[in-house]
């Protein structure tokens, strides 16, 4: 690691005047993607701004329509929340499935969207889910929020406060994961509405989350896994690795997809 400034303040507006103060400065959520980048030097922030003492970012919450869950919220809280399982028990499912206990336990759904790794679990969730992400400054509608692979519509020294997620009538996540790391070789998830819309995002598969208009549009139409018949994600500009090609990750795209309408029916 490079020599950086540590500071933990106690409210919202020393944090983002902490921020402020130095382009260089980060803010420190659970450090699981931060803490590592910096260990490699791949990343020297001047000042570690460290958002723990935080606590009003916490928490989760639900009202008609809608589940809010704070910035700072871990993992393991969303996975074990009553609320989160009787309202929008995929997202329970999605955040009991992410890294291993440490990760889980140390990690949170705001540094997740924040860092925005094009394997990560959550955005799919907040695109799906046509979430809205809170900021400091302002609302962001999830559709505008993930703008390529580590890029997101945050601008410097803006924080994540909560995510308000609008409740499906049934939703679904569905994840081929890397055997080591828990990340998504290919994440879908997948949300009905009451008034039938259908929202697929993916995660894994490409540079960024990404929603999958032909088969919402066809799920629209008739909610089952036949009316998915002869529809494919083109490989072009997905992912190819060792972990997978592209044509592989097209391949799982569909027959996740076909997994999450079973569990909704």
């Amino acid at each position: 690691m490079y020599p950086y400034r540590y500071h933990r303040p106690g409210t919202v507006a020393e944090a983002e005047s902490l921020l402020a103060s130095d382009e260089e400065a980060r803010p420190l959520a659970g450090g699981m993607s931060l803490i590592p980048v910096m260990k490699h030097r791949l990343a020297a922030p001047s000042d570690l701004v460290d958002l723990a003492a935080l606590g009003d970012l916490a928490g989760v919450s639900a009202e008609p329509g809608v589940l809010t869950i704070g910035a700072m919220t871990r993992h393991a809280a969303v996975a074990a929340s009553e609320t989160v399982r009787e309202v929008i028990p995929a997202l329970g499912n999605l955040a009991g499935g992410i890294g291993d206990p440490l990760v889980r336990n140390r990690g949170t759904i705001g540094g997740s969207l924040a860092n925005n790794d094009p394997a990560a679990c959550y955005p799919s969730a907040v695109l799906a889910l046509d979430a809205e992400v809170v900021t400091t400054r302002r609302r962001v509608a999830a559709g505008d929020f993930f703008l390529g692979m580590f890029q997101t519509a945050l601008e410097p020294g803006e924080l994540i406060v909560e995510v308000r997620f609008p409740i499906p009538a049934a939703a679904s996540y569905r994840k081929f994961p890397n055997p080591a790391s828990r990340f998504s070789i290919v994440g879908v998830f997948l949300a009905r509405f009451a008034d039938r819309t259908v929202r697929v995002a993916v995660t894994g598969a490409g540079p960024c989350v990404f929603r999958v208009e032909p088969f919402e549009r066809a799920l629209a139409g008739s909610f089952s896994a036949d009316s998915l018949a002869g529809l494919s994600v083109p490989a072009d500009g997905l992912t190819d690795d060792l972990h997978g090609s592209a044509a592989y990750r097209a391949h799982l795209i569909g027959v996740l997809t076909e997994d999450a309408v079973a569990e909704c029916l």
